[in-house]
């Protein structure tokens, strides 16, 4: 005889889980680059820094600013730009955001998408020319394709990332 499933209702959700989906969500979201995929201009949109945006965004006070640097270490791994540019780029994001949150007591998704358009366009210039800094010789329109598509993938991580936590708190 099969037991009957136990009622969720009065039960919190492990701390464990708490904390460690966004993480590793966000850490699995850095692998992207090892999809196997060919192109002449970079396409692929940094879908690390947009799920760490993400998170951000949804919940106020997830995660110190201080979780940017082994996050954006573990995506300067993975990416293939120079060590410490996410680490640099992604602790600077934090603090800004946690500032505009300080100035900013309400916030819309519109907002928030207006927001993080900004955020990755200026993530993905100073990412550019730190790697022309180090011996590249990229233009800015090279990216341009990468940015338009970052900005019209936002809504759809952001959805990605309210599934997972409606999840992680239930």
């Amino acid at each position: 005889m099969s037991r009957a499933p136990r009622s969720r209702i009065g039960r919190a959700p492990s701390a464990f889980q708490l904390v460690a989906v966004p993480i590793v969500m966000t850490m699995l979201a850095s692998l992207a680059p090892l999809l196997p995929s060919i192109a002449s201009v970079p396409l692929l949109p940094p879908f690390g820094l947009m799920a760490l945006i993400c998170w951000r965004l949804v919940h106020r006070n997830l995660w110190p600013a201080w979780i940017a640097l082994p996050l954006g270490l573990w995506d300067d791994m993975w990416s293939g730009q120079p060590l410490g540019s996410a680490m640099l780029l992604w602790t600077l994001v934090m603090l800004g955001i946690d500032v505009l949150d300080r100035r900013m007591i309400w916030r819309d998704f519109v907002q928030d998408w207006g927001l993080a358009s900004a955020i990755i366009t200026s993530v993905l210039i100073a990412g550019l020319a730190i790697a022309n800094a180090t011996g590249g010789a990229a233009p800015v329109r090279l990216i341009l394709p990468q940015m338009a598509i970052s900005i019209g993938l936002y809504p759809l991580v952001a959805l990605v990332c309210g599934s997972v936590d409606k999840w992680r708190v239930t």
